[in-house]
């Protein structure tokens, strides 16, 4: 009997094409648990096992808490799944949590709102530690001047804007209600919450902020900027490297 397993995934991206399984490439988040778990089941490969996550991270990008579910039908603990789970997967994959859950639960349909956090260093020391978690910058922004732009930003409008799929054909309205901009060190980070994210829209608004606070762009640009919806409008697409998925509210 098939039961529906509640997962907390946590994983490094850096090497990866992003969470979905796609066609002819291996290294996806999605398709090594995936593998693994139809080993665990040794499910038949006319009724292969599906993972469904809450969102579709971008190649190079990172989470701490991704969601996902899957049915399974195995007579093993839940403890024994997450152990064998993370024995076999790689070392830049952990399972953190999973337990049965209702069967009606469906990570993606079912979640309220994302919490994404993008980092960025500046300094005149190199991170070593942290280089594949953050993007370096070429000067100190003015914070001020971008949290000024990020009240503009936050609200439900129209992302259009702030969408890297110019051939989106849904609707592209969301609601970002939280854009924090948080200094410390050498860090400076944007975390974002609200209902959804369109392709790329954390790492160009990320982008168009820090446009912001080298001067090239002002605040008071945003309402033009998001009423052009208009890809080329907006500024540029911040590295996927300093992207983390932070948590999935249900």
């Amino acid at each position: 009997m098939k039961r529906n397993y509640k997962m907390t995934v946590s994983y490094d991206g850096t090497r990866y094409f992003g969470w979905e399984r796609q066609p002819g490439k291996e290294l996806t988040i999605q398709g090594k648990l995936e593998s693994v778990l139809n080993l665990m089941t040794d499910a038949s490969p006319d009724s292969p096992v599906t993972v469904i996550g809450a969102g579709r991270t971008d190649a190079g990008v990172h989470a701490r808490a991704m969601t996902a579910n899957v049915l399974l039908d195995t007579d093993m603990s839940e403890e024994e799944i997450r152990s064998y789970m993370n024995r076999y997967l790689p070392d830049s994959i952990s399972v953190d949590e999973l337990k049965i859950c209702a069967d009606r639960f469906h990570s993606r349909f079912k979640a309220k709102g994302k919490t994404y956090c993008y980092t960025c260093w500046c300094d005149v020391k190199k991170p070593v530690f942290d280089r594949r978690y953050v993007t370096v910058l070429e000067a100190r922004p003015d914070a001020a001047a971008m949290r000024a732009a990020a009240a503009f930003l936050t609200g439900t409008h129209d992302y259009k804007s702030f969408c890297g799929n110019s051939h989106m054909k849904k609707s592209t309205v969301r609601c970002v209600d939280s854009i924090e901009i948080k200094e410390r060190g050498s860090y400076i980070r944007f975390y974002f919450h609200g209902n959804g994210f369109l392709q790329h829209m954390v790492r160009i608004l990320t982008g168009t902020l820090l446009e912001v606070g080298y001067g090239r762009l002002k605040a008071s640009d945003m309402p033009a900027i998001l009423e052009a919806c208009d890809r080329t409008a907006a500024g540029p697409t911040a590295p996927a490297k300093g992207l983390m998925l932070m948590s999935v509210d249900y």
